[in-house]
């Protein structure tokens, strides 16, 4: 009901909604902290993290910082996204590095605890040198990655003039935006846009297998090309073949 008082703009009942929710949940805590206390310790154990969640819930605030913001999934934060159709977004930050011409995956990691992208550049870059046994010598990032250095690689932002004077550094930035399609297939075709792992570790290892997954299907798709060329040039063969074999007119008298 909170959810569908604040999408109705209607914010007194969504006020009013909360604090009863907050007093069940307050009743429930306190209730159970009396009920346990002097049990036995496994039964302590069991119930010592769902009572720090809910004292997590019970105490922040509007203006709290590592808010509580899932149950089942404590480690999900609130992102800024800076559009008007989809300001905020709700789970872990992901940092992806492809290549310039072929958006294939070379570095995808989980960032916890909502980084700054600039403060992220360097670990992608280690990610990329470690996976693919090279290290890169030009980096072409988005605005949020302003201020950020790393010795020895060249670092160009979108929308920069200063310093792109060449013809290949216009054009390679200019591919920059490719990886926005490439995050878009990474949330529809490989389901990132939801993580069904659990805990940080499952936030991990689920950016690592949908990179992979992209990266196969860019393979896969690669060689469906080949393989359609390929037919295609033995069905060119066959074809004239068989025309110069029908045409010929030893064959024919011989007929």
């Amino acid at each position: 009901m909170v959810n569908r008082y604040a999408k109705a703009r209607q914010m007194k009942r969504k006020r009013r909604m909360t604090k009863r929710l907050k007093t069940y949940l307050g009743r429930v805590t306190r209730d159970i902290e009396r009920k346990i206390e002097g049990a036995p310790e496994n039964i302590q154990v069991a119930f010592r993290e769902p009572l720090h969640r809910a004292n997590r819930l019970l105490n922040q605030t509007r203006k709290s910082k590592n808010k509580l913001l899932s149950w089942h999934a404590p480690e999900v934060e609130v992102i800024g996204k800076g559009k008007v159709a989809k300001p905020w977004e709700f789970g872990v930050k992901v940092s992806v590095a492809v290549t310039n011409r072929e958006s294939f995956v070379v570095g995808c990691r989980s960032m916890p605890n909502n980084p700054f992208d600039g403060h992220t550049l360097a670990e992608t870059l280690e990610q990329t040198e470690i996976l693919s046994g090279v290290a890169p010598k030009r980096c072409y990032v988005g605005r949020g990655y302003k201020g950020a250095a790393i010795p020895g690689v060249q670092i160009f932002r979108s929308g920069q003039k200063r310093g792109v004077n060449t013809r290949t550094l216009k054009r390679e930035l200019k591919r920059r935006s490719a990886v926005e399609a490439v995050i878009g297939h990474m949330k529809t075709d490989g389901r990132m846009d939801r993580c069904r792992l659990k805990g940080a570790l499952g936030d991990a290892l689920n950016a690592v297998l949908v990179a992979a997954g992209h990266n196969i299907r860019l393979l896969l798709r690669a060689m469906a090309a080949l393989l359609r060329r390929l037919l295609g040039q033995l069905l060119v063969v066959i074809g004239a073949g068989n025309q110069a074999r029908d045409f010929n007119p030893s064959m024919r008298a011989a007929a």
